[in-house]
């Protein structure tokens, strides 16, 4: 049974009709990242469904969207999140990044990844992967929830507080593992820890067997544009180990900043 979707954009009424069904129909795909059908995006574009077949195969053939053989459900690629990643003069957020991150890397040997917050998720839009044969390996454009990882908690520990007071009250809080913080109270307790200490650790809270770190990047004060996180086995990362090796990676948040700053 295929489920109801809040159109995007009914009615459409514009010069350039065929481009503002193109970008409604990018804008319902993006609030679904499990993908959506042919009749669910004909629907919430207000098109006939040959006419919706026509635009889902111009994403497809330009590599913003992809079509599931088996489902044929219509979801979003990664090449969508360049279009949002924030810029510092000639340098996107990325291109600034990248070689902290690969300093980062070399430093503490695990994998390092750059997310922004979407919505009320991490989206992953850099990554540089470990070169230990036992390594985390995750994709750009992955999407993570906020309250059970290191990133996640960053985020919204580091809003402006009306907007974490609304994350704190209205997102879920599945357990996705036994060591997962599904109390609100307890969560507001831990970002405000998070918010004095400037980092944040994940001790198995997102996936039995993986710890993390992360720190939060400002593009200016007060504004958390970014997060850049390390993540590697448990073995690999007790306690003492995580801690300690926490303040590498708000050193190479600091000195993202400063490039995004020059």
């Amino acid at each position: 049974m295929e489920q109801s979707v809040s159109p995007s954009q009914k009615n459409v009424d514009s010069s350039a009709p065929a481009l503002s069904r193109g970008l409604a129909l990018v804008e319902a795909l993006d609030v679904a990242p499990e993908g959506l059908t042919l009749t669910q995006l004909s629907d919430a574009i207000d098109s006939p469904k040959n006419s919706t077949l026509r635009l889902i195969q111009a994403l497809v053939d330009q590599g913003w969207a992809v079509r599931d053989p088996a489902t044929l459900r219509v979801r979003l690629t990664s090449k969508v999140l360049r279009l949002g990643r924030p810029r510092s003069g000639d340098l996107s957020l990325t291109e600034c990044a990248l070689p902290m991150m690969r300093e980062l890397r070399d430093r503490c040997g695990e994998s390092v990844q750059l997310g922004i917050l979407i919505g009320s998720e991490v989206v992953i839009i850099e990554k540089q992967e470990s070169r230990l044969p036992v390594r985390i390996g995750v994709d750009v454009g992955l999407r993570l929830l906020l309250h059970d990882n290191a990133p996640g908690k960053v985020l919204i520990a580091f809003q402006e507080e009306q907007e974490r007071e609304r994350l704190l009250t209205e997102i879920s809080l599945p357990a996705t593992t036994p060591h997962t913080i599904t109390d609100r109270r307890q969560l507001r307790t831990e970002c405000d820890q998070i918010r004095k200490q400037g980092y944040a650790l994940d001790r198995d809270e997102n996936y039995e067997g993986i710890r993390c770190a992360a720190a939060p990047i400002f593009d200016r004060p007060g504004h958390v544009v970014a997060v850049i996180w390390f993540s590697g086995p448990s073995k690999r990362l007790p306690d003492e180990v995580l801690s300690r090796m926490a303040s590498l990676v708000t050193s190479a948040a600091q000195r993202i900043e400063e490039r995004l700053h020059s």
